[in-house]
């Protein structure tokens, strides 16, 4: 006779989702909330896809269909309004980030935001004195500080392992607009989007605050390469283009680092080639995002052989952040398990009322790299450094 399986707990709790969005990031949030509790077991909670609301009716229902969703919705505000609804996940355009979250959190509801997470420094702040008089949780999906191989990075810099730290350089760089005939889209306006590349990568932004700690002024350069698109299926009809192709900056943190950022979307065959280094005193990590299982790393106490050079360690040993969810080791994890991470850490936090920070982003992390992002694009105007001042 089968039995009950007796390995998790009686009642694991469930709880409402509400999702904002079903494209790119709505399939790659859908799969985290079905995943999570096949990957973490026993998890702490069983998300209940109760809605789901996007523009295109057509499009949300087949969404809600494809992921299995309760409901679906046209308007956002019914999200807000549904009482089965506990967390909101905002996935949409940048432009609607804040009016959901900040609707969200002054209903009661916990709420997860895609990044960039709004499209200034003063949107991003009212975000996060809505969430802080509600006091719900809060997290900005910056969901590389889930790739396990970062967060070793992380836990090494927070041992001393690399000594006293002397650089960050970060990169991100894609080819999806190399093409000037490219149809223009809504992350190629300011009014929706707010900043273009920049905002658009900032993951680069924030992983340097995550490693390294906070910049104190910026020196940064912008570039539109390609300053009209044709509109969508109207090749002879063009829209402007007013946000940045491509920025660089150079770097000062407050703890004496140095350092540099760079994104662009206009690299050809870079697809999504995220990489990021930091040099100290007693040694150096890199790590690739498209090689996100290996981080490799150098330490100068080892006194080897300047021939050996850095030691590649792949990331998927038991005791390796996040691994003893996941596979035997040596079996990899890919980019959208970092989503599965990021939801099930947002949800322990939710349900049994932990701290959201400081290893996920928060909207205050999110305010931060807003506050950056707008110092870069003014020192690019201004031709000038500029101090950062949170």
């Amino acid at each position: 006779m089968l039995q009950p399986s007796r390995s998790a707990p009686a009642q694991i709790p469930e709880i409402g989702v509400g999702v904002l969005g079903y494209s790119f990031m709505g399939k790659a949030h859908s799969n985290a909330l079905i995943e999570m509790p096949h990957i973490y077991w026993p998890p702490p909670a069983i998300p209940r896809l109760a809605c789901i609301a996007g523009r295109s009716e057509a499009a949300v229902a087949e969404a809600a269909r494809r992921f299995g969703y309760q409901r679906y919705t046209t308007d956002w505000h019914d999200l807000i309004s549904d009482p089965s609804v506990q967390v909101l996940i905002n996935l949409g355009p940048n432009d609607i980030h804040a009016e959901p979250c900040i609707a969200a959190a002054q209903a009661g509801k916990h709420v997860l935001c895609e990044k960039p997470l709004a499209r200034t420094a003063e949107e991003s702040r009212q975000m996060l004195e809505a969430v802080g008089k509600a006091g719900v949780k809060h997290a900005c999906a910056f969901n590389y500080r889930f790739v396990p191989a970062v967060r070793l990075a992380k836990e090494l810099i927070e041992q001393g392992a690399l000594g006293e730290i002397r650089h960050f350089r970060g990169y991100y760089l894609q080819d999806w607009l190399v093409d000037p005939n490219a149809p223009f889209a809504w992350r190629m306006s300011k009014k929706a989007a707010g900043a273009g590349a920049l905002g658009d990568l900032c993951h680069v932004i924030d992983l340097a605050r995550f490693l390294v700690g906070e910049p104190r002024s910026v020196s940064a350069a912008t570039r539109t390469f390609t300053k009209q698109r044709p509109l969508p299926g109207k090749p002879d009809q063009f829209a402007d283009v007013d946000v940045d192709d491509a920025f660089v900056a150079m770097v000062e943190y407050d703890n004496g680092a140095i350092g540099t950022w760079e994104t662009s979307r206009v690299c050809p065959g870079r697809r999504n080639h995220q990489y990021i280094e930091v040099n100290g005193s007693e040694g150096s990590l890199w790590w690739d995002l498209e090689n996100l299982n290996n981080l490799h790393v150098y330490f100068r106490e080892e006194k080897q052989p300047r021939t050996l050079g850095f030691h590649e360690v792949i990331v998927t040993d038991p005791g390796h952040p996040f691994m003893q969810y996941w596979w035997p080791a040596g079996h990899i994890v890919g980019w959208s398990d970092t989503f599965v991470n990021q939801i099930a850490s947002f949800l322990d936090a939710v349900v049994h009322d932990k701290s959201v920070g400081p290893y996920q982003a928060t909207f205050e992390d999110g305010y931060r790299v807003a506050v950056i992002a707008d110092a870069i694009l003014e020192s690019a105007a201004s031709r000038q450094r500029v101090d950062i001042k949170f």
